[in-house]
């Protein structure tokens, strides 16, 4: 929280816009407003559904405290957790036989303090290492609240088991997601927790944990200036030109969850020109059928075989397989084809038809193949008489519209670039 207040105060003194809202950077609730509404515009930029029930059920831990003291409480009852020497409520792993089961831990392999962010000072008054702290009390913590075990704050994984639990009325829940990082402390936590209050068997049905987001190779890093937020490569400042949001939702879904996505300018390129293809069937298939659908179902083979893929544990590669396959010979009505591609899209969601005035995806690079022949037939022939001023300003007609051209010894090749955004997102 002090970070994140320094780089504000910083920003501001910058006059950066973007942070004008936020009164007082000190205040943690106005720098949690602030990040929350960041992430829910670059979601909303992305496409990404919001819940239908938003602000109810996107809740704030804060706003959670005396259902995680209620179940704390209940832990204690159940000889899950207690009260140390120091005033602190931990949780006991030795108590919940299943603790490890997820990670594949096991208690004599806990390192010290594996079960939260503990000092090693404090490790003398836990009964097993791994044990978690629950409750601290702490007077001068800047989020506190008074507790039966003092005023203090809670631990960082109790949060999940009591919101979870509380939102969606049920003590075990069906799918539970994270990044392969939360596996072990945080989910493992949840689930002792969960279970430890509750008396249940499990807590998730299904675990589906996400690999790490790589950056040419390597893990994100700040040092090495390749930390990349959404603004960051939307804006421009990773690939040194705007990205259309349509094309940076399909580079991160495209690949397996529980495969490293390996996040380069040349994926990022080969994004493009398959988001430009899917949209320019699109296109056509709405021009043919006079924007008019016919029913579709799973009976369709297309549908079938993508939603085949799909239901193998989000086989989404496999599924984009059969799209780009029917794509090269579609079958079928323009009405049928024009709802098939729709119903795919309500999976993928980069098909939104763009608002008035906003450029599209295919603006970039949008010559049919025989007038951008023909230009470059002008080209090479003003090369053959030595009008070079002729062949340059051919050239540059084609850069202007969004071509990257090169002359070789034998012709000039021109390749589109796809990549471009929305004006309105550039700063924003």
């Amino acid at each position: 929280m002090a970070v994140a207040a320094a780089r504000i105060k910083e920003a501001k003194k910058q006059g950066k816009a973007h942070v004008a809202a936020i009164g007082d950077p000190d205040d943690p609730c106005q720098i949690a407003d602030f990040y929350i509404d960041a992430f829910l515009q670059d979601a909303r930029l992305m496409n990404m559904k919001v819940a239908d029930e938003f602000p109810a059920n996107t809740p704030r831990a804060s706003q959670h405290v005396d259902g995680m003291q209620a179940m704390i409480a209940k832990l204690i009852e159940h000889g899950h957790a207690y009260v140390a020497n120091d005033g602190v409520v931990y949780y006991s792993v030795e108590s919940f036989d299943a603790y490890g089961r997820l990670s594949g831990n096991t208690l004599d392999r806990l390192r010290t303090g594996a079960g939260g962010r503990v000092r090693q000072e404090d490790q003398a008054v836990k009964r097993h290492p791994g044990d978690f702290f629950l409750w601290k009390p702490d007077p001068s913590h800047i989020m506190r609240w008074n507790s039966p075990w003092g005023e203090g704050y809670p631990g960082w994984h109790i949060e999940c088991s009591v919101m979870a639990t509380a939102l969606l009325g049920r003590d075990q829940i069906d799918i539970h997601t994270g990044g392969e990082d939360n596996i072990f402390p945080h989910h493992e936590c949840e689930i002792a927790q969960t279970c430890g209050a509750t008396g249940g068997e499990f807590f998730a049905r299904y675990w589906l944990h996400s690999r790490h987001l790589l950056v040419d190779g390597e893990k994100m890093s700040k040092s090495k200036g390749t930390f990349h937020t959404v603004r960051d490569v939307l804006d421009g400042r990773v690939t040194g030109r705007p990205v259309h949001p349509a094309i940076l939702r399909y580079e991160l879904i495209r690949g397996h969850y529980r495969s490293n996505l390996n996040f380069t300018f040349a994926s990022l390129q080969q994004s493009a020109l398959e988001v430009a293809q899917l949209r320019s069937a699109a296109t056509l298939f709405a021009q043919q059928a006079g924007d008019q659908s016919a029913p579709v179902d799973l009976s369709h083979p297309v549908l079938a075989g993508f939603a085949e893929a799909m239901a193998d544990d989000l086989n989404i590669s496999s599924a984009l397989g059969v799209v780009f396959d029917w794509l090269k010979k579609p079958k079928g009505t323009p009405a049928v084809k024009h709802a098939v591609l729709e119903k795919i899209d309500s999976v993928l969601g980069i098909l939104r038809t763009p608002a008035a005035g906003e450029p599209d995806v295919l603006a970039a690079g949008s010559l049919s193949r025989d007038e951008l022949d023909a230009r470059l037939q002008l080209i090479n022939e003003a090369r053959a008489n030595m009008d070079y001023d002729a062949a340059d300003a051919q050239n540059q007609a084609l850069r202007d519209l969004d071509y990257d051209v090169q002359d070789t010894p034998a012709c000039t090749i021109a390749t589109a670039r796809p990549i471009v955004v929305d004006p309105a997102h550039v700063g924003a």
